[in-house]
């Protein structure tokens, strides 16, 4: 008769998780997309209040300019003493 030979050995299970990575690359982006849309966003605003300043300005300058017209005129409308 003949005998069977069986030998057991252990086996071991390597279990690896990849795709990780593709996450955390979605996450820097979507905060560099915010930071980046956030800086456009106060540029624009800083833009505007810089325009605001200079028509205010503008518009005293132009005031100023008014008044001392009308004082001009009204010297020359003064009859001579």
């Amino acid at each position: 008769m003949t005998e069977d030979r069986v030998t057991e050995t252990p086996h071991t299970t390597i279990i690896e998780r990849r795709g990780g990575g593709g996450i955390l690359i979605a996450v820097i982006l979507l905060i560099a997309v915010a930071i980046g849309a956030f800086y456009l966003f106060n540029q624009s605003k800083n833009d505007g209040i810089k325009t605001e300043a200079i028509q205010s300005a503008a518009k005293d300058v132009g005031d100023g300019a008014q008044k001392v017209g009308d004082a001009a005129q009204k010297a020359v409308d003064k009859p001579a003493e």
